[in-house]
């Protein structure tokens, strides 16, 4: 059942513009993630951001690993490129960390919605419970130096783009297709547009006249017969 699902879900994400994936020796179990912010406010716009998803042969009960391939100065990143991030906790709540069974991973999520909230704690650090301590000082204490540093990540990570791709931008993803405008004109149609010609006119004029010829011959025959009973 797991394969099936991921391959479904590999097919799904493969067409999306914010991510590119692929399966590391063809192995459904092993995803290849590149995550690419859209946001052009987001000091992580224009980053090509490579990570590694492993997934558990019981999946979706179990959650996949994630892991960056190229740590990043951030407050919930580990050195060694792993997130904490509650969707990736196993399932159930926990008392400890005072995390709810709703914040925390179940079979009801994807790979889809994993994703999207790392995309989402890029910009929106949780540094109450940090992973790099240094990290959420800096960020709180520096805000710009804190920039500074994901600046850096943002340029090195451009050096995983694959030759020949094509990085999306806000405009491109976001672009809305044009409506089709129709410019068909009444004024530019004739009889011919509807299939009508000067021929079918000629048989709709004998048609008429033939039905004037006959109503004539019966009038004359009706005639005929009414001075016959006369004579009699």
């Amino acid at each position: 059942m797991a394969e099936k699902i991921l391959m479904n879900e590999f097919k799904a994400l493969a067409k999306e513009s914010w991510t590119n994936i692929s399966l590391v020796n063809e192995n459904i179990y092993d995803w290849s993630v590149a995550l690419m912010v859209l946001n052009p406010d987001s000091a992580y716009y224009g980053g090509y951001f490579k990570a590694r998803m492993a997934f558990p042969h019981n999946y979706p009960y179990q959650p996949p690993d994630f892991r960056f391939e190229r740590p990043l100065w951030h407050p919930n990143v580990y050195p060694d490129g792993r997130l904490c991030i509650s969707i990736l906790h196993q399932p159930g709540e926990d008392v400890m960390s005072g995390e709810s069974a709703g914040e925390r991973w179940s079979p009801v999520q994807r790979v889809e919605s994993v994703l999207i909230s790392v995309l989402s704690l890029l910009d929106d650090a949780e540094v109450s419970s940090p992973a790099n301590v240094d990290a959420g000082v800096m960020l709180r204490s520096d805000p710009a130096a804190y920039k500074e540093r994901v600046m850096q990540d943002r340029e090195r990570s451009k050096q995983d783009i694959p030759a020949g791709f094509v990085m999306p931008t806000h405009e491109s993803a976001f672009k809305k297709e044009e409506p089709v405008v129709d410019e068909f004109s009444w004024s530019d149609s004739d009889a011919e547009s509807f299939g009508a010609s000067d021929s079918d006119e000629e048989m709709f004029d004998d048609e008429d006249e033939e039905v004037e010829a006959g109503s004539g011959a019966e009038s004359e025959g009706e005639e005929e017969k009414e001075k016959g009973k006369e004579a009699r």
